[in-house]
C-alpha cells in the first residue's frame, strides 16, 4: 500500500536564531519513497543537512526574525502489515547485550531510571515472565494508568512526572514505558514518526506526529506502543533516540511561538 505523508509547520521567531529539525523520513525508510520528499523552507534559506549519532536525517537553518515555515509532502510504499508480533523473543542478560544497546539502559533527559520508578518497576513487574510478556505487561500498565489528553500536553514533562500526574500525550506514554523497561534491564529507545488512522476507526483529533518505542529482545529491536497498546499498520519512522530530547521535530535556540501545525498521513 502507499501512504501520503507530509506537513506544514510555521514558527514565529522574535529574533534571528538557529533552528535544528528532524523532519525527514528516516534513512532506513528512504528507499521506500515512491515520490521523493518535497522538503521546503520558507523563506528560502541555506540548509545544512547531516546524520546525527542515532542515524537520523537532520538539518540546521539559520533564520532571521519573523515566520519560518517547513513544508513537505511525499508518498511512501508500506508493506501494510501489522507491527511484528514475536512473543518468543527472549530477554538478554545485561552481560550479553551488544555494547551499542547499553546507552538505552541508562537514565536520559525524560526517563529517570534512577528514581522511585526503579523500585516500583521491580515490585510490579519483577515476577512477570522475562522478555516479550514483561514488556507487554508494562504497556498494559501504562495504557491503563495514564489518561490521554491533548490539552494536558507539556513539553518538559518527564516519565516520573507523568507517572504521578497520570495524564499526557503519546510522548508521555512512551517515556514512562521506556523508563520502566530500562529499570528492568531491557534496552528501550524512543521512536517518532507518522502513524495515521489506517486499519483502525478514525479519531476526530487533528493528525499529529506519533511516538512509540522499540525494545531489544532476541537480538532484534521490536516495536511497542503504550499509547494505543495494539499492533498498528503504517508506521513511517522519522527519528530514534534515547528520548524525545534526541529527536526534536524543531529545536529553536531562542524564544518562538507555534504559528501553524498540520500533519498529513493517509493511505492513497
Amino acid at each position: 500500500m502507499q501512504i501520503k505523508i507530509g506537513y506544514d509547520i510555521a514558527l514565529r521567531l522574535p529574533a534571528p536564531t538557529a533552528v535544528i529539525y528532524v523532519l525527514h523520513v528516516h534513512p532506513s525508510r528512504a528507499g521506500d519513497l515512491v515520490r521523493a520528499e518535497n522538503f521546503q523552507v520558507e523563506p528560502e534559506l541555506p540548509v545544512e543537512e547531516y546524520i546525527d549519532g542515532f542515524g537520523n536525517h537532520c538539518g540546521r537553518v539559520n533564520s532571521s526574525a519573523g515566520v519560518i515555515r517547513f513544508l513537505n509532502d511525499a508518498i511512501i510504499q508500506d508493506p501494510g502489515e501489522l507491527d511484528l508480533y514475536a512473543p518468543g523473543a527472549l530477554q538478554h542478560d545485561v552481560r550479553e547485550l551488544p555494547v551499542e544497546t547499553l546507552s538505552f539502559l541508562l537514565p536520559s533527559r525524560y526517563c529517570e531510571v534512577d528514581s522511585e520508578l526503579l523500585d516500583f518497576a521491580w515490585q510490579t513487574f519483577g515476577k512477570t515472565p522475562l522478555g516479550w510478556s514483561r514488556v507487554q505487561a508494562i504497556c498494559d500498565f501504562v495504557h491503563s494508568h495514564l489518561r490521554f489528553d491533548y490539552l494536558q500536553a507539556r513539553a518538559n514533562r518527564t516519565a516520573l512526572e507523568v507517572f504521578r500526574e497520570r495524564v499526557g500525550v503519546c510522548r508521555d506514554f512512551t517515556h514512562l514505558a521506556i523508563t520502566l523497561c530500562r529499570c528492568l534491564n531491557i534496552p528501550a529507545r524512543y521512536a517518532t514518526g507518522y502513524l495515521g488512522d489506517i486499519g483502525v476507526p478514525p479519531v476526530p483529533d487533528p493528525m499529529d506526529f506519533s511516538a512509540w518505542f522499540e525494545v531489544y529482545l532476541g537480538s532484534h529491536w521490536h516495536t511497542f506502543d503504550a499509547r494505543h497498546n495494539c499492533r498498528r499498520i503504517g508506521r513511517v519512522l522519522i527519528g530514534r533516540g534515547r528520548d524525545a530530547g534526541d529527536v526534536p521535530i524543531a529545536m529553536v535556540f531562542g524564544q518562538h511561538a507555534l504559528e501553524h501545525f498540520r500533519v498529513i498521513t493517509e493511505e492513497t
